[in-house]
Formats: structure tokens, C-alpha cells, sequence
């Protein structure tokens, strides 16, 4: 039977990939105090307006355990294989839910085959990992190939951001109040990135201003070029469409090749909030 790519919401995969390459998200869910939202099934748009209109920072919750389970056993009954590549661990219960939940089908189906792959990473850096395992399932590929398709990505992938306003890290408790007002006064922009070791988000540098910090960004993109050689770009962003497109353009236009645009989803976007833009690019090696 076929080998069958799952992961979930957080990946921001575009509905025409998934159905293209057969990938299945479970989705993680948003909580205000007045309604809950599926990720997969939110307007970004309303949400992030319902976020500046009511100044609540929401929770978020990961795949219910018997979501998981379900499909696992559903899958695992047909006979498919399963590779379930997941938001870090660090970042995320979803991960060790998947974990329990395929012990329990392999009590039903001993024979089964369910590797849970640790991503470290989310975003468009976890979605490049289940691409990547998605297309050798397209191509014939073995389950053995396709965890080293999936091992390949999260070696060579990187992934920065910086956020317009300290003012999500803060209610986040993710930044306390006074580095919140000095950042704010100072226009002190913290280039974020996440550490493919410990699968945590961490302060690499920080810039006077946006624009610097994108520069910045650019700048660690054209030293791992030189190094390594790019195979793909992403531009990401939080409501800033037009920022994007012009950080697209100048991209394709110094690479030559496609870069495309991938907006943040509501799960990792509370915490960083409207205005975001990020970079994610997988180097050809390491």
C-alpha cells in the first residue's frame, strides 16, 4: 500500500500542494475567551483584526488526541505507511501526542509502520521538510527515502523573522515591559530565528529599525549562497502582502529563480504579530 505524508496546520502548506502531493494536515486550534478557530478554517484576516480590535492575545491548542489516533488507525488498518512530520517538539505538545497515539495503534497493528518525525521547526521550514517527503512518496521513493528526504531539509533549512512591534512578545510574556519600551523608543527590531538543535525560537541579533533588520536577513541569505548554494526561498509574512511582494521581487530578481510568498497562520502569528516578515530558504547542502 502507499506511504502516506502527514502533518499539520503550522506548515502553512497551500491547499493546491497538499491535494497535489496527498499531504493531510491535522489542524491546531486558536482560543479567544468568546469563540474558538480551527487553523485550517479561520480567515486570517478577521482573525488578526479581532486580535487589534479586542487586544487579547488568544491561546492555541494542539490536535486532539483521538484526531491523531483516528487517522492513524484508519491508515494503519488500509495498510499504508505513515510519516507524520510535526511542529517541534519544543513549541508543541502535538508532537508527543502523535507519539502515544501510534503506540496504541501498534497494539492493534504490530506490523504497522508510523514514524512520528520531529521537524524542530515550524512554518514554511517545517512545510519544506513534508514537501520534500512528500515528493519522493510521489516518485516511488522507499519510507527509508523519504525520512532522508525529510533528514536533508531540516539540515539545511533556515528561517529568520523580525517582527514590526515588540507589542505581541510582550503580552506573550516572551519580552518583558521595560525591554518592550526601550525596543519601542529605541526602534530596536529583534531578528528571530529558530534553532534546529533545540527546536526553540531564540534572539539572534538585533537591528535599528525593520528595514535594517531585513537587510540583515538578506544579507545571512547571500552568506549561505556563497557557502552552500540555495535551492529554495520563501518569503513570509503577517498581513503585510505588499512588504512581501517587494521582498519577492528583489529576491527573484538577484537569484533568478521563483521565490514564493507564504502567509503566517494565526498559530504562530499570535506570537509575533501583524507586520511580521520572515525569510525560509533550504541551502543545497551543509
Amino acid at each position: 500500500m502507499a506511504i502516506k505524508i502527514l502533518s499539520d496546520s503550522t506548515s502553512y502548506i497551500d491547499t493546491e500542494t497538499q491535494k497535489e502531493l496527498d499531504i493531510e494536515l491535522f489542524p491546531l486550534t486558536v482560543h479567544f475567551p468568546d469563540e474558538s478557530f480551527k487553523e485550517t478554517e479561520v480567515d486570517y484576516d478577521y482573525f488578526y483584526r479581532k486580535i487589534e480590535k479586542t487586544g487579547i492575545i488568544p491561546t492555541s491548542s494542539q490536535p486532539t488526541p483521538g484526531d491523531i489516533y483516528e487517522k492513524f488507525y484508519s491508515l494503519a488498518e488500509q495498510g499504508h505507511d505513515i510519516m507524520a512530520i510535526f511542529i517541534s517538539s519544543a513549541m508543541s505538545g502535538t508532537y508527543s501526542t502523535a507519539v502515544a497515539a501510534r503506540e496504541q495503534v501498534l497494539e492493534k497493528f504490530p506490523a504497522a509502520k508510523i514514524v512520528i518525525f520531529d521537524s524542530y521547526t515550524n512554518c514554511m521550514a517545517l512545510g519544506l521538510q513534508v514537501i520534500a517527503a512528500a515528493h519522493q512518496v510521489k516518485t516511488g521513493g522507499s519510507l527509508e527515502s523519504v525520512i532522508k528526504a525529510a533528514e536533508h531539509i531540516r539540515e539545511c533549512v533556515h528561517f529568520y523573522f523580525v517582527p514590526e512591534t515588540l507589542e505581541y512578545l510582550k503580552k506573550g510574556g516572551r519580552m518583558g515591559t521595560a525591554s518592550a519600551l526601550l525596543g519601542t523608543i529605541l526602534n530596536i527590531r529583534p531578528i528571530l530565528t529558530v534553532d534546529m538543535k533545540k527546536g526553540m525560537t531564540h534572539l539572534y541579533e538585533k537591528a535599528r529599525g525593520t528595514s535594517a533588520a531585513i537587510k540583515r536577513m538578506l544579507q545571512l541569505i547571500e552568506e549561505d549562497n556563497r557557502k552552500y548554494g540555495l535551492e529554495e526561498i520563501i518569503v513570509h509574512h503577517i498581513n503585510a502582502p505588499e512588504k512581501a511582494k517587494g521582498i519577492r521581487d528583489s529576491l527573484q530578481e538577484r537569484y533568478g529563480k521563483p521565490v514564493r510568498i507564504c502567509s503566517i497562520g494565526p498559530v504562530i502569528g499570535l506570537h509575533t504579530g501583524l507586520g511580521t516578515v520572515g525569510f525560509v530558504y533550504s541551502t543545497e547542502r551543509v
